[in-house]
């Protein structure tokens, strides 16, 4: 579904819907917002806001994080 939208087009209604389905049911599989945004051609902030809208918990970063150890704080 996702491959057929070209890039930058609006999704709405039934399309953005399932749209919002298939990333949620990827991103639960345990796919990264950044792969799927590749995959479908949007950004990293649409695929986030349509994970949000969609009542997702999202996961925490994964790789290491910037700034002080809780050690140093």
């Amino acid at each position: 579904m996702a491959e057929t939208l070209k890039k930058g087009t609006r999704v709405t209604g039934a399309d953005r819907s399932k749209l919002a389905a298939d990333l949620k049911n990827r991103y639960d599989a345990g796919e990264s917002i950044r792969s799927l945004a590749a995959s479908t051609g949007r950004s990293y902030g649409f695929v986030h806001r349509m994970l949000s809208e969609s009542g997702v918990k999202l996961r925490g970063r994964g790789g290491a994080t910037r700034g002080k150890t809780p050690s140093q704080r």
